[in-house]
């Protein structure tokens, strides 16, 4: 029998890795996976980019890059960020292998075997993996439609016998619960961690995808407004507003922190792909992201639409089973009465053709699992209504 480590040994699997087979099935259609919409990439205008890039720059794109990042492409994330409000100047960028690494990383450099991390219930599959690939103690908090319940965070906090090394938060159009905090909650946040020398991992992956114009001014990152005596160490990423598959994601964090992280990279694995990076800087610096993203709200707002109107027609009438309609990202977290099983519905969602993923998937403690997680960002539009229709029929017999 093999002895594998304490690390392997306490990772679990990601229940919508375990659905993407089903997902890929042509009569399945499938709710659960979070990732753009295949027909939108911007495919006519990489070919562009590339076919225009002079030989050695080409050349460059096939080589090992530096660590910290394609040089080019930091100074253009470096103007993104500051067009965001983000203190870029005193700070560094770290370009990383998808945002998910930069978590990981941030991960590593803090939290040693028991450390204490507290995440939002529910909270993204991937930052609860990260540190549990690190055995860290992870303390979750619930959270309302407005964001982390401050006075059950105050509670961990203030407990004495946890000294927690970070907070994870996602602000903006929360992964899987759709949210977008409010204003005065990120200023909670701010007021209840400042000046307790525990950093804040900002996540924000799915800021640039509002839905409602009105809503940009209060999209600005909570790095971006933070004091000096709060620690904010800002990721994000190209693949929900360019394509995953460039795997290209940063973090923003202070000078000491960085040093660090850059460590951790290089023994991860030297250098992100300087092939893609290349292609990101273009895109950036051509001017060619802020046209596509703007097209990509619009077309995101109407799939929400869609989703939204046929949830209201088909789904049971109950005061349990409720949602926030989200004003930006990908997705929708329906509640279901806590007696219900989500998985029992999944099962039998499956048997009808459809298929989602269930709620225990988002609780760090793997056990709350009357929530279901519907993505509308990646199927054909004209099977929403379809799909809605077999999750609901599926759930009915399972409502008291």
């Amino acid at each position: 029998m093999y002895q594998f480590s304490k690390i392997v040994n306490s990772l679990r699997t990601s229940e919508i890795r375990d659905l993407m087979g089903l997902a890929t099935r042509a009569d399945i259609i499938s709710f659960a996976g979070g990732m753009p919409n295949d027909d939108l990439f911007p495919i006519k205008e990489i070919n562009e980019i590339y076919n225009n890039l002079a030989g050695q720059v080409k050349k460059t794109a096939f080589q090992y890059g530096p660590t910290p990042g394609y040089p080019p492409l930091l100074e253009s994330v470096k103007e993104y960020m500051r067009n965001k409000g983000l203190p870029v100047d005193d700070n560094k960028i770290l370009i990383t292998t998808g945002s998910l690494q930069a978590i990981n990383i941030l991960a590593k450099v803090f939290i040693d075997p028991g450390d204490v991390a507290i995440m939002e219930n529910p909270s993204f599959i991937g930052g609860i993996s990260a540190f549990k690939s690190y055995l860290a103690d992870i303390r979750s908090v619930p959270m309302d439609q407005d964001g982390i319940i401050i006075e059950k965070l105050e509670e961990l906090l203030n407990d004495k016998k946890i000294n927690p090394k970070l907070v994870y938060v996602t602000p903006f159009f929360h992964n899987p619960a759709g949210i977008m905090y409010s204003t005065e909650r990120r200023q909670q946040l701010i007021n209840t961690l400042k000046g307790r020398n525990i950093p804040l991992i900002e996540d924000d992956a799915y800021g640039e995808l509002y839905f409602d114009e009105n809503d940009k001014t209060q999209l600005t990152p909570i790095k971006a407004v933070a004091p000096s005596d709060l620690t904010v160490c800002y990721t994000s990423s190209f693949s929900k507003i360019l394509g995953p598959g460039m795997r290209l994601g940063w973090m923003l964090v202070p000078p000491q922190i960085y040093e660090k992280c850059e460590l951790c990279k290089q023994s991860m694995d030297a250098c992100s792909p300087n092939f893609t990076q290349v292609l990101a800087n273009e895109f950036l610096v051509q001017g060619k992201i802020y046209p596509y993203i703007a097209e990509l709200r619009k077309i995101y707002k109407e799939r929400k639409d869609i989703m939204i109107n046929v949830l209201n027609e088909y789904m049971p009438k109950h005061e349990d089973i409720k949602w926030v309609e989200p004003r930006g990202g990908f997705y929708i977290w329906i509640s279901l009465p806590e007696y219900v099983d989500a998985t029992d519905v999944l099962k039998k969602t499956i048997e009808g053709g459809a298929v989602f993923v269930v709620g225990k998937t988002f609780d760090p403690d793997a056990k709350k699992n009357n929530f279901i997680r519907l993505s509308f960002s990646n199927m054909p539009i004209e099977d929403i209504e379809k799909g809605v229709k077999i999750i609901a029929n599926s759930l009915k017999p399972f409502i008291k």
